[in-house]
C-alpha cells in the first residue's frame, strides 16, 4: 500500500480521499491532520471535482486522536499543554476546512468512528455507513471528556442524545446513527458502491449552484431568521444570474435536459 497518509483517487467529478494508516486505525495524529489538510486544500483548487468522499483504509474509519502521541507530549516543559492546544487547534482547522470546501464532502464510515473520528463524520456535509459501523465519543471511559468532538456532534443530533453519548461512552450502531441524524444513509449491500451512487447523484447537479448553496448553508445557520432570509435572498439572486442556471430553468420549462457549460 502507498505510504502516503492520505491517498487520493478519482472517478470523474468525484474525488476519494482515504485515511491511510490502518496499523494505527487511521488515528488523527499530527502527521495525519497535516496530510488531510493539504489534501483538502488541493481538492478545493480543482474545479473539475464536484464531490469528495472521505473514507478510511483497513478495518475502521477512524479511531480518533493518537493517544500515545498525546501522552508523549507530557514530557514537554509545560506538561504538554502547549502541544495539546496546538493539536486541537489544528484538528479544528481541518474540521473547518471540510465545511469551507467548495465541494460537498461525504463521510464513508465503516468499522468504528470514535472520538475525533466520530467528530469527523459529524463534520462532513453528508455521511453513509456500513450496517455494522459503530459510532461513539468514548473518551469519558478513559477520563477524557470528548469536548472538541462534542462541538460537531451537538450540532448534528439532539442535545440529550449527544450528552448521553458523551457521558456514557457507549457506542450507537449505524441504524441508530441514522435515526438521530448523525448519518444520512446505511449501506445495505456494498458500502463503496452505494457511496459512489450517492456522490454521483450530487455530482450530476450544476456544480456552481451546489458550491453557492454549500457556502450559504453554513453561513445562514449562524444568523437570525431575518438576517438569514436577507442573506439567502441575495444568494439566490446571484444564483439566478448564472448563465447555466438560466439554461437549467429553460430546459425544465421546455421539457429537455439542460446543456450546462
Amino acid at each position: 500500500m502507498n505510504d502516503a497518509l492520505v491517498l487520493r483517487a478519482g472517478d470523474g467529478p468525484v474525488a476519494r480521499l482515504t485515511l491511510n494508516n490502518p496499523a494505527k486505525l487511521n488515528a488523527l495524529s499530527d502527521a495525519m491532520l497535516a496530510a488531510l489538510h493539504v489534501a483538502l486544500d488541493k481538492v478545493a483548487e480543482d474545479e473539475a471535482i464536484r464531490v469528495v468522499i472521505l473514507n478510511g483504509a483497513g478495518k475502521v474509519f477512524c479511531a480518533g486522536h493518537d493517544l500515545k502521541e498525546m501522552q508523549a507530549a507530557r514530557e514537554a516543559g509545560d506538561g504538554g499543554r502547549a502541544d495539546w492546544l496546538d493539536l486541537f487547534a489544528r484538528c479544528s482547522a481541518v474540521m473547518a476546512r471540510i465545511q469551507s470546501l467548495p465541494q460537498p464532502v461525504i463521510a464513508q464510515a465503516h468499522g468504528i468512528a470514535t472520538a475525533a473520528g466520530c467528530q469527523l463524520v459529524a463534520t462532513c456535509d453528508l455521511a453513509i455507513a456500513a450496517r455494522d459501523t459503530k459510532f461513539g465519543v468514548n473518551g469519558v471511559n478513559i477520563g477524557l471528556f470528548c469536548s472538541t468532538p462534542m462541538v460537531a456532534l451537538s450540532r448534528n443530533i439532539h442535545r440529550k442524545q449527544a450528552f448521553e453519548m458523551l457521558t456514557t461512552g457507549e457506542f450507537i450502531d449505524a441504524h441508530r446513527a441514522r435515526e438521530v441524524g448523525l448519518i444520512n444513509r446505511v449501506a445495505e449491500t456494498d458500502l463503496e458502491t452505494e457511496t459512489m451512487v450517492f456522490a454521483q447523484t450530487i455530482a450530476a447537479k450544476l456544480g456552481s449552484a451546489v458550491r453557492i448553496g454549500k457556502q450559504a448553508f453554513y453561513e445562514q445557520s449562524q444568523m437570525t431568521v431575518a438576517d438569514a432570509y436577507a442573506y439567502t435572498g441575495d444568494v439566490m439572486a446571484a444564483n439566478m444570474a448564472l448563465d447555466d442556471t438560466d439554461e437549467g430553468i429553460s430546459a425544465f420549462l421546455e421539457k429537455r435536459k439542460p446543456s450546462w457549460s
